[in-house]
């Protein structure tokens, strides 16, 4: 067993012996690779109540939804990768031209190296562990970063991962902006960061210097559309309940409604309706509502109250972090609710006449991280679908695409670079090798100088 705590950590020193470790090929074998990613599904499912308390104390997650979004969803792609890995790292055999006959081809995933994962605060065990078993899966060795902003949680999951696994092979290293400063100042095989889109621009800079490939999971403003051909009752269940998740502070949560003129006062109605069922007419005394994650972000969520007209909540209190579910009206698409990435539960909306409107409106901003669209109509949900370009969403919900790890989850343009979620995470964390076999049973000589083939008889071979 190593020590639970390392501080001041020789960072360069961790990771020449990780390279060391690395190039003994340990780390190469399915069955190492299996072996410890049944050791991370354990360790998980002993430790549930601590993850649970740690996230807790960070960020007043209630039960259900620590337990949904940081160790269920986590065990889930835990299981997924166990049932897969072997077909992933299979050599896949691909086609052949009949020109270079008669030659077989096939691409094989090796591992990239030293990874370095830094983890964002509003997830703080799922969004470290889930590069994690990509990582692993696809044979590498890792060096963790949780965040500084939830304490409690980046110190269990360094107790959890330096007690357990060998530091050559998997480190957790705590710190604040120094201790991300110095490890982007190294040089890593792979960066897989998760954060907002400014920080994302400075991780990918001190990449560059390496040559280092990165993974970005940012964010953006996701946007909502309502359409008239929807269930309006189900539809305000679902926004709601997806905005609020987590007090709101989800990469892919609904940033902004963009609701059909007709439908406007309906799904108003409606949207107060159901945060009054889910969270009470004292929503600060609901135990189903998370809370703010510190005060930088509680200062920042406050200042955007005052633009617009508020519909229901609008309430804070700095000493508890809380800020209750909001609703905005009237809000201008100049305003600063509409300039940054909301990340908190305010929930600005907008209207629209024709669907086209809304297209063009979301198309002048960067790319989002998430779209979501309530429609029945299969011509909406295609015309969607090719003319607005998104990391992914739902249609007729939101978030919930996050749970499948058969669907690769990222970003485009602004919102992120790559993508990751089962195979894709282990395609993420892999090098595609490419190689051509050939046989000594043929050698056609026309390849070879003094060239006797007439160029004519080349291109009818070739065809």
């Amino acid at each position: 067993m190593v020590a639970s705590f390392i501080s001041n950590v020789n960072i360069q020193e961790a990771i020449a012996n990780q390279r060391a470790f690395f190039a003994t090929g340990k780390t190469k074998s399915y069955d190492f690779r299996i072996a410890q990613l049944h050791k991370l599904l354990d360790l998980i499912q002993e430790n549930e109540q601590l993850i649970l308390d740690a996230v807790y104390a960070d960020l007043r997650k209630p039960a259900i939804e620590g337990y949904g979004s940081e160790i269920l969803i986590t065990l889930a792609e835990i299981k997924y990768t166990l049932k897969h890995l072997k077909t992933w790292m299979k050599p896949r055999k691909v086609g052949t031209p009949i020109n270079l006959f008669p030659n077989s081809s096939y691409i094989y995933a090796e591992p990239l190296g030293i990874v370095l994962i830094i983890a964002p605060w509003n997830y703080p065990f799922a969004l470290t562990i889930q590069p994690l078993i990509g990582a692993i899966a696809a044979g590498n060795c890792s060096i963790l970063k949780p965040s500084e902003h939830t304490p409690h949680t980046s110190s269990a999951i360094a107790k959890l991962i330096n007690d357990n696994f060998d530091p050559n092979f998997i480190l957790a290293i705590e710190g604040g902006i120094e201790t991300n400063q110095a490890l982007l100042a190294e040089r890593f095989d792979h960066i897989f960061f998760t954060g907002g889109t400014a920080i994302g621009k400075i991780v990918m800079e001190a990449a560059a210097k390496h040559l280092t490939p990165v993974t970005l999971e940012l964010g953006g403003k996701s946007p909502c559309i309502v359409d008239a051909e929807c269930d309006l009752d189900i539809t305000a269940k679902r926004i709601v309940w997806g905005k609020f998740y987590n007090a709101g502070q989800t990469c892919v949560a609904p940033d902004y409604l963009l609701v059909q003129k007709s439908i406007k006062p309906v799904l108003i109605e409606k949207l107060i309706a159901y945060i009054n069922i889910f969270f009470g007419d004292k929503p600060q005394q609901s135990p189903d509502l998370a809370r703010i994650v510190n005060d930088r972000q509680f200062d920042r969520l406050v200042g955007l109250l005052d633009e617009g007209k508020i519909l229901i909540g609008g309430n804070s209190d700095k000493s508890d972090l809380f800020i209750s579910p909001t609703i905005i009206d009237e809000v201008s698409l100049q305003s600063k609710i509409m300039a940054e990435e909301i990340f908190g539960p305010i929930l600005p909306i907008l209207e629209y006449e024709h669907i086209s409107e809304a297209i063009a409106l979301i198309n002048s901003r960067p790319n989002p991280l998430a779209l979501y669209l309530f429609s029945n109509n299969k011509q909406k949900q295609e015309q969607i679908l090719q003319e607005v370009s998104f990391g992914g969403g739902c249609f007729n919900d939101t978030i919930m695409h996050l749970g499948n790890p058969a669907l690769p989850f990222g970003g485009v343009g602004n919102s992120g670079i790559g993508s990751y979620h089962g195979k894709a995470t282990f395609d993420t964390f892999s090098h595609r090798k490419s190689i051509l076999k050939n046989s000594f049973r043929f050698d056609l000589k026309f390849r070879y100088p003094p060239y006797t083939m007439t160029l004519d008889a080349l291109k009818k071979f070739i065809k």
